[in-house]
């Protein structure tokens, strides 16, 4: 089983640093300001989650299908 380069914990800056395209799914899920938003250092991923009602593991599965693509290129 391959690492996990997302999980719930993770801020959203982090999540953005992981992978440059991060923001891209961000905005597939209708968040298209967490590039610019100041909370984006403080807020979680699980609380972006809770906040607006997305279901963990799709978002977590969207992210980590950036590293999957990432390394099969």
């Amino acid at each position: 089983m391959a690492d996990k380069h997302f999980s719930l914990d993770m801020t959203i800056a982090q999540a953005m640093q992981a992978h440059p395209r991060a923001a891209e799914v961000f905005a597939a899920f209708h968040l298209g300001g967490c590039a610019h938003c100041h909370i984006n250092q403080v807020e979680t991923l699980d609380n972006l989650c809770m906040s607006y009602g997305l279901d963990p593991n799709e978002l977590l599965e969207a992210l980590e299908g950036l590293m999957e693509t990432a390394e099969t290129s």
